[in-house]
């Protein structure tokens, strides 16, 4: 199959699996061939993948793949469905999404009036342009960390889709773009009071998926998931516009030791 790069952003696929008990005695036969597809899988170029040891009973397996090529996924995935299937192992979720920019991130007009009008910073001094040298390099770290994520082996995973309400009088898209953006500035506040807590990426899923968006978080401890998702909810986008489908969470775990594990 010919690759389907994207013009913007990477491609990411959730997968969940459930093994059924008559299945669990046939992993081990399997551990030779699954090795090998995720080996062949991440030496790809940009693909990443993640394997979760699932808690709960929504799914046992799970797998997260970013790459710029949707033939990449589209592959795997059926290959990796083909494995499994052959053992009894079942699919039981996915979602697809891609990875994008807010358009709700501060541009470059919008910080420099902010120097002049809250920091009194004369455009063209020596501090002026110091400080919006500091910006653009900090804005080009962030879009590069929401569209092409390198993220880390952090052991708790958290993954949920959730979309912006619609309902009368609670319509998020008939918000002015100013009212939106206001409330997301709020919204990222509180998320800001976790960072080296928490890993969060947000990809978008409009017209790929039945949500809006999915939302994957990483951590080392489940209570700062548990946490900033409890806050989360008083924050007025969550409060007021936010709906949000299953959550599923899971340990990140080595390929070599994720069978072995369920």
């Amino acid at each position: 199959m010919q690759p389907i790069p994207t013009a913007e952003g990477w491609h990411v696929l959730h997968l969940f699996y459930r093994v059924e008990p008559a299945a669990r005695a046939k992993l081990p036969s399997l551990q030779k061939d699954f090795l090998s597809l995720i080996q062949s899988a991440r030496k790809q170029k940009d693909f990443q993948l993640f394997t979760v040891s699932m808690v709960g009973h929504k799914a046992d397996i799970g797998f997260m793949a970013l790459s710029p090529d949707l033939t990449a996924l589209q592959q795997f995935e059926k290959r990796l469905s083909a494995l499994f299937g052959s053992a009894g192992v079942a699919p039981v979720y996915s979602y697809l999404s891609m990875t994008e920019k807010s358009e709700y991130t501060t541009t470059d007009e919008e910080f420099a009036r902010q120097l002049e009008d809250q920091e009194k910073l004369k455009p063209g001094s020596a501090d002026f342009e110091a400080r919006m040298s500091e910006f653009r390099a900090r804005m080009e770290k962030y879009l590069q960390h929401r569209l092409h994520p390198v993220l880390p082996p952090w052991p708790v995973f958290c993954f949920y889709p959730m979309s912006k309400r619609r309902a009368a009088g609670q319509n998020w898209y008939q918000l002015d773009f100013a009212a939106r953006k206001k409330l997301m500035e709020g919204h990222a506040r509180v998320g800001r009071k976790y960072s080296g807590k928490i890993l969060q990426l947000i990809t978008g899923s409009t017209g790929l998926d039945g949500w809006e968006w999915g939302v994957t978080l990483l951590a080392h401890d489940l209570l700062e998931i548990k946490q900033i998702v409890y806050e989360m909810r008083f924050d007025e986008v969550s409060a007021s516009y936010a709906d949000f489908g299953d959550f599923y969470i899971g340990i990140q775990l080595p390929a070599e030791e994720l069978l072995r594990s369920v």
